[in-house]
């Protein structure tokens, strides 16, 4: 059971970083538009989405990933809670 709860916070940490580096890309122009940034919105953009229609952007700042990775954080948490 433990591998199992390892191998979950493992990957929510990497999709953490993952998130993220979604989100510098935001700062290059077109940097989205390339393939490799098609593949990460395939891959952070469902997640994003609903913390998208709840938090509306203020002004420019879109804050709704830093949400969710809040909320991936505390994911993490509750997987530790059940395996550990």
């Amino acid at each position: 059971m433990q591998l199992i709860g390892n191998l979950l916070i493992r990957g929510m940490e990497i999709y953490s970083y993952i998130i993220i580096i979604y989100i510098l890309m935001s700062w290059f122009p077109n940097a989205r538009e390339s393939s490799f940034g098609r593949i990460l919105g395939a891959m952070v953009e469902p997640y994003l989405e609903p913390f998208r229609r709840i938090i509306p952007p203020l002004g420019m700042i879109d804050i709704s990933p830093i949400v969710a990775i809040v909320a991936l954080h505390f994911a993490r948490f509750g997987v530790m809670a059940l395996f550990f």
